[in-house]
């Protein structure tokens, strides 16, 4: 089976907590702060290995989570880092955050990686806040916690050759004849569903990759029926076989069928109007295909002198090892890669960027009852990162209030001696001298 989608969820770990320790050495009566630093938190790292095709393992594990690094030791040493996560993932897959539809990296190359979720920093020991004025500090940091996401991975498949044209035109039987996949096959429409891959033998020592595609319908480059289904994986291959129904069955004309499908092609990426490729003239073994045959090649050829018209019947197999032939030689003249748009390289910069509202002196105030709400980022960012278990901690916080100017627009609301003052999940009491308790 094949999944082209799948949606998952990424943390990094998180930092290791801060030591608050001192010396406690023989004749060192008054040794001074010896609390080592967290760890870093591992970072979640996406890799391309070419040896993986689908996303099917992300169905049944979708949590991806780092391990969190050590906390501080005494002595001043510092908790070790924790290792990496390193999520394989097959080429062609595009990542793309759920929460904002940004595109953070369009994974095309073996071995390629970008980091998805970075992990904490780790907190600072209390050998880090150590001044003139306070040589011994009881104070220390929780780690950073890491970046959490939820991840939306598309795979566009990374064939060499993909087969487009309307449902029931014989793609998922050329792709049986001319290699060993077994895709479905039925007397009616959108038997093909889902992506299939083969490995066609041309029987000179050449081989390619052939992708069935599921077939295209009027508006689907507006995600009509299958729609973007369909179309994310014809970005992919190197060139395009057209194929069409020669016969006409179903009353279908030849000509209009090709027009509408470069239409499509055209109005979802105008780089496909430019992808080398070949009409398959299909079921030739059909009665008045010859006749349609002479007709649809003026009409292209008014068009589209360019495109090349190989007549091929995949029921007695007439024609199929010129088109394989043909096809190999137009791969063997262009490039191995399709170019696509990567925006991998500019990803962990994406990811590491802080967000400048967590760096500013911003806040509001608002009333829940008799008690003052404050609402900041970098106060709410700071009550994670300290250790509320120590009066140094919370006279810092009230220092950093103080200066923020908090303390003075709660003196203009209203607020008096004893007065609650809730922070996040952190509640303390109003006290004039710029303190909380």
């Amino acid at each position: 089976m094949f999944v082209d989608k799948a949606k998952i969820y990424v943390k990094g770990g998180d930092g290791g907590d801060g030591l608050v320790a001192f010396r406690r050495e023989k004749y060192v009566p008054e040794g001074g702060p010896a609390g080592g630093d967290g760890g870093k938190g591992g970072d979640v790292i996406f890799r391309v290995d070419e040896g993986l095709r689908t996303l099917m393992d992300f169905r049944y594990q979708r949590h991806f989570k780092a391990d969190r690094g050590i906390k501080g030791r005494n002595k001043s040493q510092h908790g070790a880092n924790a290792e990496n996560m390193i999520v394989r993932i097959p080429p062609g897959t595009v990542l793309i955050d759920d929460d904002t539809g940004e595109v953070l990296a369009d994974m095309v190359r073996h071995g390629q990686q970008v980091v998805v979720a970075r992990g904490g920093r780790g907190g600072r020991g209390n050998t880090r806040f150590a001044t003139p004025k306070n040589p011994a500090p009881e104070i220390a940091e929780n780690g950073e916690e890491g970046q959490e996401r939820y991840l939306v991975m598309e795979l566009k498949v990374m064939a060499d050759v993909g087969l487009v044209g309307f449902p029931s035109v014989g793609k998922s039987t050329l792709l049986s004849v001319v290699s060993a996949a077994e895709p479905k096959i039925g007397a009616y429409h959108f038997t093909t569903i889902t992506p299939n891959l083969g490995m066609v033998e041309v029987g000179d020592g050449r081989s390619f990759v052939m992708a069935d595609l599921p077939g295209l319908i009027e508006g689907a480059h507006e995600g009509v029926g299958l729609g973007h289904e369909f179309l994310r994986h014809v970005e992919r291959t190197r060139i395009i076989i057209h194929v069409v129904d020669m016969a006409g069955s179903e009353g279908r004309d030849p000509f209009e069928d090709w027009v509408k499908i470069n239409q499509e092609l055209e109005l979802y990426n105008a780089a496909l109007a430019e992808r080398p490729q070949i009409v398959a003239a299909n079921k030739m073994d059909m009665p008045g295909a010859e006749e349609n045959l002479a007709t649809f090649r003026e009409q292209v050829q008014s068009e589209r002198p360019d495109i090349e018209i190989m007549p091929i019947s995949s029921l007695t197999r007439q024609g199929i090892q010129e088109l394989l032939y043909r096809a190999a030689g137009i791969l063997d003249a262009i490039p191995q890669e399709v170019h696509v748009e990567e925006v991998a390289e500019t990803t962990e910069r994406k990811v590491y960027k802080l967000d400048k509202k967590e760096e500013d002196n911003s806040f509001t105030i608002t009333r829940d009852n008799e008690a003052y709400v404050v609402h900041s980022v970098k106060i709410e960012r700071m009550l994670k990162r300290i250790q509320m278990n120590s009066h140094e901690a919370i006279l810092k916080l009230a220092r950093t209030m103080r200066h923020m100017g908090i303390d003075e627009e709660l003196r203009k609301r209203g607020a008096v001696e004893g007065t609650i003052v809730r922070i996040a999940d952190f509640e303390f009491e109003f006290v004039e001298g710029s303190s909380y308790y």
